[in-house]
């Protein structure tokens, strides 16, 4: 199954035929594919199931249709169960960055959240799932995967990258959470939500 966000609006692709979630459920096939883009493009803030036989082969089709970004990132957990989130462009989020030539996926997420937070005792764990959005860069249609892992750190003097238009960063209880999901992507609350859910 893949969810792929676009500001406030959703795609889930699945070949689970029992799913439900909130929006249109239409049958795969070109056209729906066609209707769902074009409701994309203009920003009309609808949701959509798309169900079909091979969720693979959908998510291909989908992503044939952008320029494809890959990204890489973290889910920073301390001792206490803390997670670590950081403040950009005035919203709660995870650090994360583009993956360079070269890099593995692993490598691209430890050196992002070193970066953007000021790290210098990490641990990588496992990776964790992706996590896919659409925004609009230079007027064409960007499609971005970002691949998480879990990563594992009692550092508390870190700095913030301001550069990275990061101004703030802490660590956040279950019980932070409800603040930081009125102010997040819902990509984010999905992934950390899910995470919480799991307690690793």
């Amino acid at each position: 199954m893949y969810v792929i966000f676009k500001d406030q609006a959703s795609v889930i692709l699945t070949d689970r035929k029992d799913l439900t979630r909130a929006g249109e459920v239409l049958d795969w096939s070109e056209e729906n594919l066609g209707q769902v883009l074009r409701s994309l493009e203009q920003n009309e803030g609808r949701s959509f199931l798309l169900r079909g036989d091979d969720s693979a082969s959908m998510w291909r089709a989908f992503a044939r249709r952008f320029k494809v970004i890959e990204a890489a990132g973290g889910i920073v957990k301390n001792d206490v169960g803390e997670y670590l989130l950081i403040y950009r462009n005035d919203t709660w989020d995870l650090p994360k960055g583009k993956i360079d030539p070269g890099e593995t996926r692993e490598e691209a997420a430890v050196r992002e959240v070193r970066e953007e937070c000021g790290f210098s005792s990490l641990k990588l764990g496992s990776w964790v799932q992706n996590t896919y959005h659409i925004y609009e860069h230079k007027e064409k249609q960007i499609l971005k995967v970002t691949y998480w892992y879990l990563m594992y750190s009692d550092q508390e003097t870190l700095k913030p990258q301001l550069d990275e238009g990061i101004t703030d960063l802490g660590w956040k209880s279950d019980s932070d959470m409800d603040a930081v999901f009125e102010n997040t992507y819902p990509n984010i609350e999905l992934l950390l939500s899910e995470q919480m859910q799991r307690g690793a």
